[in-house]
């Protein structure tokens, strides 16, 4: 559970991730002791899961991006085919789903040429038995999380 605090402290983070410790506490007018506590909690907990950078993929060169739905063969698990899927750089995410599919799996690719590449590699695997893909046409909202840390709070 996070406080004003914690949500205060993760927004400045989100936005300024290269602050340090010390105005982090300055500009929340608390003790230098107060953040670095806070900060190992909420990392303790899994609130903060890391302060990795943010990369722009498109900016990497990667400017498609899509969503795959994929169907699996029934019965035999999806380890082999998560396992396929993590060998693909190009794969940012893969959540399993309800509804129509069983996979849901986030790509980029350079063009869309590329993706069809990707989706290629994707389908290699035999234990995906049938995909359906939509193209990315712009992000209106990209991930977020600070509205939802702040509205935890209520």
């Amino acid at each position: 559970m996070v406080d004003a605090l914690d949500s205060a402290l993760i927004a400045l983070l989100t936005e300024e991730p290269r602050i340090g410790v010390f105005e982090a506490s300055r500009r929340l007018g608390v003790a230098r002791g107060t953040v670095q506590a806070r900060l190992d909690r909420l990392q303790r907990e899994g609130v903060i899961r890391d302060f990795a950078p943010t990369i722009d993929t498109e900016a990497l060169g990667y400017p498609v991006t899509a969503f795959i739905t994929a169907e699996i063969t029934q019965g035999s698990g999806d380890r082999s085919v998560i396992e396929h899927l993590d060998g693909i750089p190009e794969v940012l995410e893969v959540h399993t789903i309800t509804g129509q599919g069983d996979l849901m799996v986030r790509v980029v690719a350079r063009s869309n040429a590329d993706l069809q590449r990707v989706i290629d590699g994707i389908v290699s695997d035999p234990g995906i038995m049938r995909t359906s893909t939509v193209i990315v046409l712009e992000t209106k909202i990209a991930h977020r999380a600070v509205p939802l840390v702040r509205a935890s709070l209520d």
